[in-house]
Parts: structure tokens; C-alpha cells; sequence
């Protein structure tokens, strides 16, 4: 990278450690809920069927918000955008926490509420950290993405911890609510300006939802759904498959998700120097071919010890594609928030229609032969990774 992107600017480190404290407590709040949707079924009395519907509230908040996102984080910016979700993310959980006790219909609200400040929250925040990307003159994403993903693994820990110790769900979630607004609120206030542009071209801006017509924005979309795939189907699928097809206890089970998402964590937070020395191209491609060397070996392995050796070249592997996605989206500081609500929406098709494809796919087959359609969006990125180049900063 050349320009002003090499000049010294005391924002960029307390900006950089605003963003890796949002992406971390997004992932605290979203592993938090999701570790109590046992006891919330049993107290609401959902079976199967109902709990899906439920559950189905947040996702749709997601994709209501989403076509949208770019718009309104170009008009209002990363910082107000991110401050009115963290907030609303805080009533969300409330939301949940008091339908407990009273019912279903406060808990479809506010998992609804959660899925829309999600879905707000994670574009505006991708789109700040590809400023702060730009401005510090190296690739920093994936690291950005990795916070998230040990945050996750904090918030299941939290969640694991309130249920050895018999905290009541309500009790739970209010902590986690106030954690939101204590940590992302005041963060917010470290953010950088979005548009890095010239006065004059600030004036100048294509309207974010005139980014669905690019092709490159698209075809990164699918980039990014591809990856998305890859890490939403190992996530919801992994312990069944090694439980029912490779008859492992469910602790080995437990462990073969956590050593997937440890592989995935680690080369985020380790693999960034490799984008800065062959190219986000090459690397994306290298990505895909071991995620897909990877549940091969997962999906042929007579075993356990064979089943890890291919997770772990299959976590890393889908490590890197969704962050690298967001960055080429946002290569244009006056484009960038258009760009990434585009991808970010196309990406979250995966964790929409992953679980239920391979479910059905199980049914038919085994869930561990299901996984291999994960090779086919993985091939698909292989090919379309030229179009992660790098643009020129307008």
C-alpha cells in the first residue's frame, strides 16, 4: 500500500483498539443467548418445531436490515450506527430476559431486535475496521475477526459458567446487556471518520443500494458466501456428524468443534502477514484448497484422529476468505459502506440456507457426506478470487 495510508495518525491505534473491543463484544453477546437456548425452550415449553420458528426471529431481524445496512451507515456513519445498535442490542436481550417469564411472543421481539442490531452492528463495524485497515497501512481483518471469534468462545464459557452455577436465564442476559452498552458504547467514541475522501468528493457519493448492480461487489459476494458456508455448516454440523457417523463419545464431539474453531481462530490472528506478501488473490485461493483438502480428509476419515487432522487444515482454511471479502469490498472509502452491506448480506445466506441444506442432504445420505457440498462454493472462490484485487483508493 502507498499514499497517506503510511503517515503517522495518533487516531489509527486507539481506533484499531475500539474496533478489536466491539468485534469481541459482539461475539460475547451473540454466544451468550445462544448458550441459554436450551433453558429458554424449556422454559417457554417449545418443541423442535416451535423452537425453530422462534429461533427464525433472528435471523429474519438480520435480513430485514440488512439490504439496507450500506445506506444507512453511509448517511449516519460507522460510529452513530454502531452506538444505536449496541443500545439496541442492550434492549434486545432485555427483551428476551423478561420473555422468559412471561412468554413467547417478548422473546420472538427481542430475538428479532437481536438480529437487526446484529446485522447493522456487524456492517458497521466491518466498515470502520477497513478504515482502520487502510489507514494503518497492513491487513488487519482478519485479526478484527478473530476477536470475534474469541469472544464467542468467552461468551460460551460465560454461559457454561451461569449454568453450572444455576443463574437464572433473565439474570444471565441482563448482565450480558450491560456488558454491551459498558463496552461498545464507549468505543464507539474512538472511531475514525469513515470517508477518508477530499471535502469536495464527500459530496459526491453513489447511493449504497446502487451497489447491488456492480459485478465485482457480487462476485465477491459469493467469495464471501462460499467461506461463510464453509464455517457456518462446520459450526452447526460437526458434533452430529462425528457423533452418528464416526459413533465418537459427545466429548469428542464438543472437542472436534472447538479444535476447528481454534484452527480457524489461530491462523486469523497468525495468517495476516501472508496477505501482506503474496496478495489477497492468492492467499484466498491457497484458503479454498486447503478448506477443501480439509473436509475431504473429514469426510473420508475412517476415524477420529484422521477426522482432526482434517479439521484442522479445514479451519484454517476457511479462516480468512469472509474477512479478506469485507476488506475488498471497502478498498474505496467513499464506496465502502454500500459495498460491505451488499457482501455482508449475500455472505449471511449461508448461515440461512447451510443448516437446513445439510439436513436435508443428512436425511438422505449422513450428515458427514452431506458436508461434502461444501466443496462446490469453495471451488467457486478458487475461481473467482482475481476479483479480491486490490482497487485504487479514490
Amino acid at each position: 500500500m502507498s499514499g497517506p495510508e503510511h503517515s503517522p495518525d495518533p487516531r489509527v491505534r486507539p481506533a484499531g483498539l475500539a474496533t478489536y473491543a466491539v468485534f469481541l463484544t459482539m461475539g460475547v453477546a451473540v454466544a451468550s443467548w445462544a448458550s441459554r437456548i436450551p433453558q429458554i425452550r424449556t422454559s417457554l415449553g417449545l418443541d423442535p418445531s416451535q423452537l425453530g420458528l422462534v429461533l427464525l426471529a433472528v435471523a429474519t431481524g438480520s435480513f430485514v436490515i440488512l439490504p439496507i445496512a450500506g445506506t444507512i451507515v453511509q448517511r449516519y456513519g460507522s460510529r452513530r450506527s454502531l452506538t444505536a445498535m449496541a443500545l439496541l442490542q442492550t434492549l434486545a436481550l432485555c427483551g428476551v430476559a423478561i420473555g422468559v417469564s412471561r412468554g413467547v411472543a417478548p422473546v420472538v421481539v427481542g430475538f428479532f431486535l437481536l438480529g437487526l442490531s446484529s446485522g447493522l452492528w456487524d456492517v458497521s463495524m466491518n466498515v470502520h475496521g477497513a478504515s482502520v485497515e487502510r489507514r494503518a497501512g497492513r491487513s488487519m481483518m482478519p485479526r478484527f475477526h478473530a476477536a470475534f471469534s474469541i469472544g464467542t468462545v468467552v461468551g460460551a464459557g460465560i454461559g457454561v459458567g451461569m449454568v453450572a452455577l444455576h443463574v437464572p436465564v433473565a439474570e444471565h442476559l441482563v448482565i450480558v446487556a450491560c456488558l454491551v452498552s459498558a463496552i461498545a458504547v464507549p468505543a464507539a467514541r474512538s472511531f475514525l471518520d469513515d470517508v477518508e475522501a477530499a471535502p469536495g468528493e464527500r459530496n459526491r457519493r453513489t447511493r449504497a443500494l446502487g451497489r447491488w448492480r456492480e459485478r465485482r461487489t457480487l462476485l465477491i459476494g459469493v467469495i464471501v458466501l462460499a467461506f461463510a458456508f464453509s464455517e457456518g455448516t462446520a459450526n452447526d454440523w460437526i458434533g452430529v456428524a462425528l457423533i452418528d457417523d464416526r459413533q465418537t463419545s459427545a466429548v469428542v464431539a464438543t472437542a472436534g468443534l472447538a479444535w476447528f474453531l481454534a484452527a480457524m481462530t489461530a491462523f486469523r490472528w497468525f495468517g495476516v502477514g501472508l496477505l501482506d506478501r503474496y496478495g489477497r488473490p492468492a492467499v484466498v485461493r491457497a484458503s479454498a484448497a486447503a478448506a477443501i483438502a480439509g473436509l475431504a480428509l473429514f469426510v473420508l476419515s475412517p476415524g477420529a484422529p484422521i477426522a482432526f487432522a482434517g479439521l484442522t487444515l479445514w479451519g484454517a482454511g476457511t479462516a480468512l476468505g469472509f474477512p479478506v471479502g469485507i476488506s475488498a469490498a471497502a478498498d474505496q472509502p467513499e464506496a465502502a459502506a454500500g459495498r460491505v452491506g451488499v457482501v455482508s448480506s449475500i455472505g449471511y445466506w449461508a448461515f440461512l440456507g447451510g443448516p437446513p441444506l445439510i439436513g436435508y442432504l443428512g436425511d438422505r445420505e449422513s450428515v458427514v457426506r452431506a458436508l461434502a457440498v461444501g466443496v462446490v462454493p469453495l471451488a467457486a472462490a478458487m475461481a473467482l478470487a482475481g476479483n479480491l484485487r486490490r482497487l485504487p483508493a479514490n
